[in-house]
């Protein structure tokens, strides 16, 4: 299923997610402007590659974690960075909106932090670099979830379009990603492209403190 908009009211502009968006967009066209070593480099250089904190590898050297936050700004394809976009258009101008915009952005790096944090602990020894959004846009969805759980999503499954409640596409995506984590696991050997264990950390860790972030009116109990 495939989201195409959602049906919750938004009473102010979203420009921290709307910033996210331009930064990311950004960041990626420039490198695909690079020469091929030099956007390996930075690949290498600003994506958490786990084995660096295992200390299985010497090419690269201890940056003081500053990866569990550098590469969630940046992506391996179009698709890995239109479909993120996508995410954070439909689902997080209304957080932002709940949160306020410099509480948003806390929220969504924290969220990217320590989604790359539950990643690394599942795939320690990954020498490859660990990029994009996901983890920080799951915990955006997490705050959707339980803030606007009776909105509807409007979704395209082809040759149809209908509605669902958010709390149920939402549901169904962290069963998916949960399915595909454990599977990764359980069946040894699996070919692993999508940091499935990031967005179940994104997501947990927004369910767990998003009502930190709250902007709280008078009388309101979250």
């Amino acid at each position: 299923m495939i989201p195409i908009r959602d049906t919750a009211p938004c009473y102010s502009k979203p420009y921290v997610t709307w910033a996210i968006m331009v930064v990311c967009v950004s960041v990626f066209v420039i490198m695909n402007l690079m020469p091929d070593q030099m956007a390996i480099e930075l690949l290498n250089r600003f994506g958490m590659v786990p084995a660096r904190y295992s200390g299985l590898s010497d090419k690269l050297p201890f940056d003081g974690y500053l990866s569990f936050v550098t590469n969630l700004f940046l992506h391996s394809s179009w698709m890995h960075l239109l479909l993120n976009i996508w995410f954070l258009w439909i689902f997080a101008d209304n957080v932002e909106d709940r949160m306020g915009r410099l509480p948003f952005l806390l929220f969504y790096l924290l969220c990217g932090f320590f989604a790359t944090l539950l990643q690394w602990y599942f795939d320690p020894t990954l020498q490859i670099p660990v990029v994009g959004a996901s983890g920080a846009i799951a915990g955006v969805l997490a705050a959707y979830y339980f803030l606007y759980p009776l909105e509807s999503v409007i979704v395209f499954f082809p040759p149809i379009v209908f509605q669902v409640p958010a709390i149920a596409f939402l549901g169904l995506w962290v069963l998916l990603q949960l399915y595909n984590a454990t599977t990764s696991i359980i069946f040894e050997g699996t070919t692993v492209s999508v940091a499935w264990w990031a967005h179940l950390g994104g997501f947990v860790t927004g369910a767990i403190v998003y009502r930190l972030f709250i902007k709280k009116k008078k009388n309101e109990v979250i």
